[in-house]
């Protein structure tokens, strides 16, 4: 272990439970904005069992971290090269630069595709191309980036579909009323699923740099990382994500409780799907097109197409805006750990 390593370690891991804590309020929107937006809970009520059902979430397997931390660069190459681990911690910092970038603008962009676009940007810089792991990145990152929005919208539309044709002939405030009561559970069914995603991540980076210091013997996910990332993710769920939640919950369609049980039961159901394979989805871009999807169902004016405008072109910028920064946070950096 080089020299001082024990201090950078320090770091890094205190940027990863940053990053995760930052996750959470910046996503906090992806579990309650729906809810809040119609009614079916006071912001308050909503903050808190977000909270507790990312933390829950959390704690359901470890497929996604695996994938971070092992599946995606060539861990041995790159720590030879770099063996005080700056790419990571740069690949921290340019995620959490964009993370509260995005935040400010109250753009809905994905902390996971800003973590993920960090790892590959500073790894380059510190290695080259030939570090990255094309197939995993392919398989695990590209593929999943395009097909769950597409699946977001496609299922949305057609959830909120049947749920119209078999509701068509009930009174309307009777239906919002149902559905306003089955919202607190499609909103804890999200949060559950956006804790099994995202929380992972930070677990993943986690256990690389425990691994790649030595001190862990293989590469695994402890208890004790697992239970860190999960409070983290969950208190900063508790801290709230008001620009975002305006954003989601009230400017890209107007919802009402059916709708909003449409979109959070979709983008849950897509997300634990991602999860069980291992794949790091946009827990944000899955909600979103789930929204963009059901609004559909009433017509396309019914969707403000300027703010869908503007999450997609973060969709696309997100990767390679945080890579920039990672990248250009790794220059800064390596002088001053000695990489």
């Amino acid at each position: 272990m080089p020299e001082g390593f024990t201090f950078i370690l320090i770091v890094i891991l205190g940027l990863a439970i940053l990053f995760d804590y930052i996750n959470g309020f910046h996503d906090t929107a992806n579990a309650i904005a729906t809810s809040v937006s119609t009614r079916a809970l006071r912001p308050e009520q909503a903050i808190a069992l977000s909270a507790t059902a990312n933390f829950v979430g959390a704690l359901t397997g470890t497929a996604v971290a695996t994938t971070i931390g092992k599946g995606l660069i060539d861990e041995k190459t790159i720590n030879a090269v770099d063996p005080h681990l700056t790419y990571v911690a740069a690949a921290i910092i340019g995620a959490i630069v964009w993370n509260l970038l995005t935040w400010r603008l109250g753009i809905p962009s994905s902390s996971s595709h800003s973590l993920i676009g960090g790892l590959i940007g500073a790894s380059i810089v510190a290695a080259g191309t030939g570090v990255l792991k094309v197939d995993g990145i392919v398989g695990k990152v590209l593929f999943p980036l395009v097909t769950s929005p597409v699946l977001g919208v496609v299922i949305g539309f057609g959830f909120m579909v049947v749920l119209l044709n078999l509701f068509r002939r009930a009174h309307p405030a009777r239906i919002n009323e149902r559905f306003r009561r089955l919202q607190v559970v499609s909103a804890a069914f999200m949060a559950f699923s956006h804790g099994s995603n995202d929380a992972q991540k930070t677990m993943g980076v986690m256990a690389l740099a425990l691994f790649s210091a030595g001190v862990i013997p293989k590469f695994e996910i402890p208890t004790l990382v697992i239970l860190v990332a999960a409070s983290a993710i969950s208190l900063g769920t508790a801290a709230g994500g008001w620009r975002i939640i305006r954003t989601m919950g009230q400017r890209v369609v107007k919802l009402d409780p059916v709708h909003g049980f449409a979109a959070e039961t979709t983008a849950a159901t897509i997300i634990l799907g991602a999860s069980h394979f291992g794949m790091p989805v946009s827990t944000t871009h899955v909600i979103s097109s789930a929204i963009i999807g059901v609004g559909a169902s009433e017509g396309l004016g019914a969707i403000h197409w300027g703010v869908a405008r503007g999450i997609l072109v973060a969709w696309v910028l997100t990767i390679p805006a945080a890579a920039a920064m990672a990248a250009l946070a790794f220059l800064v950096l390596r002088p001053i750990l000695g990489a």
